[in-house]
């Protein structure tokens, strides 16, 4: 495997946009001085980041690993 950005494995992925929010997205990379990619990845490293600091989205994602782990229990019987 090929290991990049500080020694993580990177992910391509395509995303599709519509057309606004792609050209305000590459109008905020230009503002900014950086490339579209950057700034996309900056943008979802925020949203994760502000959704792990928010306890309604803490309590939801512990409810879900229960069930997945119910569901676990239940297949390795």
């Amino acid at each position: 495997m090929v290991r990049w950005y500080h020694d993580t494995m990177t992910k391509n992925l395509t995303v599709r946009l519509p057309d606004d929010v792609a050209a305000d997205a590459e109008a905020l990379a230009r503002v900014e001085g950086k490339s579209l990619n950057e700034t996309v990845k900056q943008s979802l490293i925020e949203a994760v980041e502000r959704r792990r600091n928010n306890p309604k989205f803490k309590a939801r994602l512990a409810k879900i690993i229960e069930e997945d782990r119910e569901l676990l229990e239940r297949l390795a019987k």
